[in-house]
């Protein structure tokens, strides 16, 4: 349940400068010439035909060798580097994440001292050129940058306003070749407390401790990253806190190392995750396990006081993973699931890949297994399959609403069809306001999240269940793992139905700014 983040507009200004000494001062790497034709062989000059043989052959030599030369193809391309884009032209947010660079692996280490908030880390990014790079940008937010090194050598980096937090700009002692490897490694340190300059993702717990909800641009006030949902990469993570406390992250814990009055937790995600999904805390909090079907990994945390609680709770999910995965025709998409319940702090529920997070109110409530649910799917549509763009969010929000439904149907807490006839009618209206389904003008609207369900209902109306169960499959296992867009989700229709006006459907119901009529419910109409 994707959180509504108010972003300012990225703007320019002076940059504070930090270079390294003289003595590590950068210096331009040249580019590798065309390759010279090697000399002739060393002959004599004799006038026997032994001697005007070899003379013949070595200039046959050269003459190879030098056309040879000129035929060189791609490592002799110029090398022309550039500065990265800051940012990806999200069409909501353009200057959300940053170009120039694919990142490959995140591998975060966080010291973490509860009550004050303070904290020190170290980021270590492995990427890929996409282009000749002169320098790229990282997104940060209240963090402050003690040093940064691009293949171990000292890089100049500076810092300025960014979108909703800061940019940090990264110049390597020399440019970087298109589709070459590098690494990163920044050192900082902070305070979660700080008022960052885009929306909070810390959480604050009355114990002390923190979580992260780092939707939909916030991963940045933990660590550099490159923010946007378009560049997913794998994780691991280092959290270190004092004895008698508890760290969490995304992924499968690797083990345990104690040093001191502190222990170092290790964490790995093999999957690749947008920063967005960032799922990390330290809190007083304990892990219940279990096993889900064919073997996947449960691992709930809860606030150590409370596991009579919500012990049965969090043993819910088993089933809840079973009936999903049967629903979908598509085994569950990562290798260990687990609930967070955290103790107080945070009011809202959100799908961190593999550990979704969950505020204690949502549990006092009868049907709290529908949010459970909700969440839950969000593993398949947001977490495996990622939007290409923020503007692509319905086919997070719009299937976890859906399939929420019909579990609330299946469990007589709402009928789904009373549950869409009212979205529908409510709709409408907010296609004006707030842009339709598939063009929102801003995030965490009814237009993405209830409005978006509304139209996979239609959908499945339009081309009915068998075939609708089809779409939603090969959808799900054509883009694993990976990031889609809407235009991606009408092309899997149309391809698995055979069915060309489905796509025109599916644009009418995601594109229109008024609603299409409802199929096999010409009765129902709209709010006025």
């Amino acid at each position: 349940m994707a959180e509504n983040r108010t972003r300012t507009v990225r703007t320019r200004s002076t940059r504070t400068v930090h270079a390294p000494s003289a003595s590590s001062a950068s210096s331009a790497s040249s580019a590798p010439g065309v390759s010279t034709a090697p000399g002739a062989p060393r002959t004599r000059s004799v006038g026997s035909a032994r001697g005007t043989r070899i003379l013949r052959a070595a200039t046959a030599t050269a003459a190879a060798a030098a056309t040879l030369a000129l035929a060189l193809p791609a490592h002799a391309a110029p090398f022309d580097p550039a500065p990265g884009a800051d940012g990806v032209g999200d069409p909501l947010f353009p200057t959300l994440g940053n170009g120039g660079y694919d990142v490959r692996h995140y591998d975060l280490s966080f010291d973490f001292t509860p009550v004050t908030y303070d904290f020190t880390g170290t980021m270590k990014i492995r990427a890929r050129a996409t282009q000749d790079l002169s320098s790229f940008n990282l997104d940060v937010d209240s963090l402050a940058i003690d040093a940064v090194k691009v293949d171990g050598k000292t890089a100049t980096w500076a810092i300025g306003p960014g979108r909703s937090g800061q940019e940090l700009t990264v110049t390597p002692a020399g440019g970087l070749r298109d589709r070459r490897a590098f690494d990163v490694e920044l050192t900082y340190h902070g305070n979660g407390k700080t008022k960052p300059i885009g929306p909070p993702g810390w959480r604050y717990m009355s114990d002390g401790g923190f979580a992260s909800a780092a939707q939909a641009s916030r991963a940045d006030t933990f660590a550099p990253v490159n923010d946007h949902p378009s560049d997913k990469a794998t994780w691991t993570f280092h959290l270190t806190a004092p004895d008698g406390w508890t760290p969490a992250a995304n992924g499968n814990h690797t083990g345990t190392r104690a040093h001191g009055t502190k222990k170092t937790w290790d964490f790995a995600l093999k999957s690749p995750m947008a920063p967005e999904l960032l799922g990390i805390s330290v809190n007083r909090q304990t892990y219940l396990y279990g096993r889900g079907p064919h073997g996947v990994r449960l691992r709930h945390l809860v606030p150590e006081d409370q596991q009579a609680k919500y012990r049965p709770i969090a043993e819910e999910t088993g089933g809840q993973l079973a009936w999903l995965e049967q629903t979908l025709g598509v085994r569950y998409p990562f290798d260990t699931y687990g609930v967070q319940i955290v103790r107080d702090g945070y009011g809202d529920a959100l799908e961190n890949q593999t550990l979704s997070l969950f505020g204690p109110a949502w549990f006092e409530k009868p049907t709290y297994s529908t949010t459970m649910v909700h969440e839950l799917t969000h593993q398949w549509f947001g977490d495996s399959v990622t939007p290409a763009t923020w503007q692509d969010a319905w086919m997070n929000e719009g299937p976890a609403v859906y399939y929420a439904a019909v579990w609330a149907d299946r469990k007589g807490f709402q009928p789904i069809e009373e549950k869409m006839k009212a979205a529908y009618a409510k709709l409408d209206a907010v296609r004006k306001t707030d842009g339709p389904p598939g063009k929102p003008t801003g995030l965490g609207g009814f237009n993405i999240y209830d409005g978006a369900a509304v139209s996979l209902y239609a959908l499945n109306q339009r081309i009915g269940q068998e075939q609708f169960e089809a779409v939603m499959k090969a959808w799900l296992t054509e883009h694993r793992h990976s990031n889609a867009s809407t235009h991606d989700f009408i092309d899997n229709a149309v391809r698995v139905t055979g069915d060309a006006t489905v796509g025109t459907f599916l644009h009418h119901w995601l594109f229109d700014l008024d609603n299409p009529p409802m199929p096999g419910h010409p009765d129902w109409g709209v709010a006025r």
